[in-house]
């Protein structure tokens, strides 16, 4: 009978050992830990960079010469000369358009006559006044002749000054038959050509300073406390997808739009190598801010709570981290952040926000930076 147990027991002892067996095979080929784990896409994974970030308002508008002249007639008559082309480079004071001055010289030279016979004519009266004054003073003629002759000599005063005052209109409107550049720089424009008859108004030519492009922008009124004059504004401009521009602002305005509520502003960018080309379009922005911070894409961050938070991804699980926010940049969908995350951590952006803490998580590929790369500069 004794045996028989001991036989029993010597079973059930080898049960036991194969069971063991068989549970520590089974626990050595089990898939590990991550097993059943939620897969995250690359496009949902962003890895905490340290890297510079800026902030300020965008702006956006058409490029304008800084110094820009239309010239108009201010004398009619035919274009005689149209002594440059559009794209010429022309110095100050370099002749551009001559205007017909055949009529106005001759109305100098009349002028001119005029104020000669004047000035005679003042002569002799001066000299009949003098000698007027020696008679009254020895009692030889009545003091009405003395008024008379004061009296013709202030007429002849007068009627010289209206000469000379003639004079100076017709020489004044001889100059404006030539049309000279007022500052050096380039024509843009050149509606008038020779044996056209312009009338007083008449557009003739347009002179700009290539050297200063401006940017007339706006922006809202609740960054306006972002704005100061002399901030730097970089630039993308249409045409030059390679390049960066960089302006100041230069003016602000005083008064908002009472429709749009948007502050107009005004931004100069120096124009080296004459590259910028007045129409094009840019788009800019201010440079409120700028600083080298630990950033992380906005999507990245859920405010919904008491406290911002980023699900951060560590050994391959899901926890949820305090932040604190710092600069942030519309422009490229960043912020940064001043505590909780250091450079190197994986963190989740978009939809994967939604998993609650401690899922285990596969991302499918090598994780990628999502975060927007700032402007060039």
């Amino acid at each position: 009978m004794n045996s028989i147990f001991r036989a029993a027991a010597s079973a059930t002892s080898l049960l036991f050992v194969f069971a063991a067996v068989g549970c520590r095979g089974r626990a050595d080929k089990a898939p590990p830990a991550a097993t059943g784990a939620i897969v995250v896409g690359p496009e949902n994974v962003s890895i905490v960079k340290q890297e510079e970030i800026t902030s300020g308002p965008a702006i956006s508008g058409s490029l304008q010469p800084e110094k820009e002249a239309t010239l108009r007639a201010q004398v009619g008559g035919p274009v005689m000369d149209a002594y440059v082309e559009v794209g010429q480079k022309v110095a100050k004071g370099q002749p551009l358009i001559r205007i017909d001055d055949s009529a106005i010289r001759e109305q100098v030279l009349s002028a001119r006559s005029a104020v000669t016979t004047a000035q005679n004519n003042l002569d002799l009266a001066e000299h009949n006044l003098q000698r007027s004054q020696t008679l009254i003073a020895a009692g030889a003629i009545a003091p009405r002749d003395l008024e008379t002759t004061q009296n013709t000599a202030v007429a002849a005063r007068a009627q010289l000054e209206n000469a000379r005052a003639q004079l100076a209109n017709a020489e004044k409107q001889l100059a404006y038959t030539h049309v000279d550049a007022p500052f050096g720089g380039a024509v843009s424009a050149r509606p008038a050509s020779p044996g056209d008859v312009v009338t007083i108004g008449t557009a003739l030519v347009t002179v700009v300073d290539p050297a200063s492009m401006r940017l007339e922008a706006s922006v809202p009124s609740d960054q306006l406390i972002a704005l100061r004059l002399g901030m730097p504004v970089d630039f993308a401009v249409r045409g030059y997808p390679m390049r960066t521009f960089t302006g100041r602002v230069t003016r602000i305005s005083p008064a908002a739009d009472p429709a749009t509520r948007q502050v107009p502003i005004v931004v100069t960018i120096p124009n080296g190598g004459n590259a910028l080309v007045a129409g094009l379009f840019a788009d800019g922005r201010v440079e409120s801010e700028r600083r080298v911070a630990t950033v992380v894409p906005a999507t990245a961050v859920d405010e919904r709570g008491l406290r911002p938070s980023v699900m951060r991804v560590k050994a391959g699980r899901t926890e949820r981290v305090p932040v604190t926010i710092g600069l942030r940049d519309p422009a490229t969908e960043r912020v940064a952040i001043t505590s909780g995350l250091a450079p190197g951590d994986t963190v989740l952006t978009g939809s994967a926000l939604g998993l609650t803490v401690g899922t285990p998580v596969k991302i499918a590929a090598p994780p990628s930076d999502t975060s927007t790369a700032a402007l060039p500069r």
